[in-house]
């Protein structure tokens, strides 16, 4: 079996993590179209100023999750075959991050939003922390808790956190 280049592993990297943004990037894209029009339909008139705030907040941050999701792809075509991959990779695992910290933001005040509006709001606030909760377990506290686990069992095709963390 042949050791892979550097550069065949950046290309693996990259490509890895394209096929990660194309899954964040659906689900970013659907939440962000929901709320671009859900103030047109007839009961967001019934919402209050602070459905209409938390509803601002999943707005803006679905809008910064679907810049910072897509953006990778808008930087491959400036660097396009200049031969800076580790560059592109590192920028593009830098955008996927801040983007899933953005689509949580979003997705748990929509859940606040529509939560707040058909139930009373303290029933509404603990669904919403479970939520973010959920969210928080499967996205942050066990990819984070498993990052260590089996270190003597390296994979060498699943180096990327090695290849996308060096600065």
């Amino acid at each position: 079996m042949s050791k892979e280049t550097e550069k065949q592993r950046w290309q693996r990297n990259f490509a890895d993590l394209l096929q990660e943004l194309r899954v964040a990037q659906t689900g970013v894209q659907i939440l962000f179209a929901f709320l671009l029009t859900l103030p047109f339909s007839n009961g967001f008139t019934r919402t209050s100023e602070f459905q209409k705030d938390v509803y601002i907040v999943a707005l803006l941050s679905a809008a910064g999750a679907t810049a910072m999701i897509i953006s990778p792809v808008a930087f491959h075509r400036a660097l396009f075959r200049q031969g800076r991959k580790p560059e592109l990779v590192r920028f593009a695992h830098r955008m996927a991050s801040g983007g899933l910290a953005l689509m949580l933001v979003s997705m748990v005040s929509a859940v606040l939003l529509i939560t707040d509006f058909v139930l009373d709001r303290g029933i509404a606030f603990v669904l919403t922390g479970i939520t973010a909760a959920w969210f928080l377990t499967f996205w942050v506290a066990l990819p984070f808790a498993r990052r260590n686990w089996g270190d003597d069992d390296i994979d060498d095709d699943d180096d990327e956190p090695q290849a996308l963390t060096g600065d």
